[in-house]
């Protein structure tokens, strides 16, 4: 006996409800316990002087002297940093990507160990570098306080609470992050508003900060909502 169409538009539309009714709720509930405006801040020698506290609390030092820097993102995507020379190799899957960061037409793209210079290793670089500029942010965000395009701003009685906005650079520009410091200045959690998050104000931590042999210290672990992004095999030298 054949279905009616009537019955099979009825069938469909069940279970899109079914599929789809559970995620709109749970985004409605993240929406309306985490959904924050952007802050508003001042620009102000207040908000250099507690970026240059929250650098001091990193050992900022160190970290421009570090030269190489290696760690694996979430078990994914592991990453070999020549910093000195601007060099990154990615490896992810059965990919190998020498990035260069400063001209990206001169990567090198390697799939099983082999050289690849077909239409796919155009697309293997631009997602390498995709990957290194969204992970290693997740690295080294708060030295990038005073890079070019960056504005500081001091929020209005919180003392340790500094609004950065990245106007240029990265992938997506515009990007603005509240960075939540303890006493001593150093980062304890930041919360987003980026173009990338449904969500504004999204709040991760930034926490077992580890010191590497060259002195810098860098982040293992973040709890962003109720997932945990870890870092391993982080290294650091001169």
């Amino acid at each position: 006996m054949a279905v009616k169409p009537k019955k099979i538009l009825k069938i469909i539309t069940g279970v899109i409800i079914f599929l789809t009714l559970p995620s709109l709720l749970f985004f409605g509930f993240l929406y309306f316990k985490y959904n924050e405006d952007l802050p508003t801040g001042i620009e102000s020698e207040q908000a250099d002087t507690l970026a240059y506290k929250m650098l001091e609390a990193l050992n900022y030092e160190a970290f421009k002297e570090t030269n190489y820097i290696e760690w694996t993102f979430k078990k994914r995507r592991h990453y070999e940093w020549d910093k000195k020379n601007n060099i990154c190799t990615v490896f992810w899957k059965e990919n190998k990507v020498v990035l260069n960061l400063n001209d990206t037409s001169k990567s090198k793209v390697y799939i099983h160990s082999f050289k690849n210079e077909s239409d796919m290793a155009k697309e293997l670089i631009e997602k390498a570098t995709n990957y290194f500029y969204n992970d290693s942010f997740w690295m080294f965000a708060p030295y990038k306080v005073f890079d070019k395009g960056v504005e500081r701003r001091i929020i209005k009685n919180n003392k340790n609470a500094l609004l950065v906005t990245h106007t240029s650079g990265g992938v997506t520009p515009g990007d603005t992050y509240l960075w939540l410091l303890n006493d001593n200045g150093k980062p304890k959690a930041f919360k987003m508003w980026t173009s990338l998050l449904p969500i504004d104000g999204l709040e991760a931590t930034w926490s077992n900060w580890t010191t590497t042999e060259s002195g810098a210290q860098l982040p293992t672990f973040h709890k962003f909502l109720f997932l945990g992004l870890e870092i391993d095999g982080v290294k650091g030298t001169k």
